[in-house]
């Protein structure tokens, strides 16, 4: 049952938008009756963030192909396929503009993004020990670095991203590593 109410809290959240959700809409979509979602969360706000917590948790595997760059490449590509989606717009759309009124939506955003910076940090750890990057590079803020371009595109300028975008976000995250650029651990 839980499984299937957040999935319909994703498929409400891509179709209607944040504003336009309601529990009524969700619980039928997931099949359950309504009082069902009121059992296992307090209101909608509490739904949306499980949902967002649970979608994004899953969504970009970490890569270990042996190579930083090729590693990178990987990363950056999923995300800007994730993020290109009919959901994954829409998703970060609610993360982005919801977040700043809804308490609960904010704790998830820097949770989604901690979880996600924790997970791929294995990624630069091993390239670290390959000697591929300098010893003090700090981990979270390379990963930073290498989805600033691609966020940007998406959030503040509205071009379109695209495997181009991800192959330059690669680029710039690494130069800027090589260079000393980024804080150090």
């Amino acid at each position: 049952m839980r499984a299937a109410v957040l999935e319909a809290a994703i498929t409400e959240l891509t179709q209607t938008g944040y504003a336009a959700l309601t529990v009524e809409g969700v619980a039928r979509r997931a099949g359950v009756h309504k009082t069902t979602i009121y059992r296992n969360w307090k209101d909608a706000d509490g739904l949306v963030a499980d949902a967002l917590a649970s979608h994004f948790a899953a969504d970009i595997p970490i890569p270990d192909t042996g190579a930083v760059e090729s590693d990178f490449r990987a990363l950056a590509r999923s995300l800007v396929a994730t993020m290109t989606t009919r959901t994954g717009r829409a998703l970060l759309t609610t993360v982005l503009s919801d977040a700043v009124r809804i308490p609960r939506l904010a704790e998830v955003k820097h949770a989604l993004f901690d979880d996600r910076f924790r997970r791929a940090e294995p990624v630069v750890t091993r390239a670290i020990e390959r000697g591929e990057l300098p010893a003090d590079t700090d981990p979270a803020e390379l990963l930073k670095t290498l989805a600033a371009p691609i966020y940007f595109r998406l959030v503040f300028t509205g071009e379109s991203v695209d495997e181009e975008t991800a192959e330059r976000a690669v680029r710039v995250a690494l130069a800027a590593a090589h260079a000393r650029a980024l804080p150090a651990v």
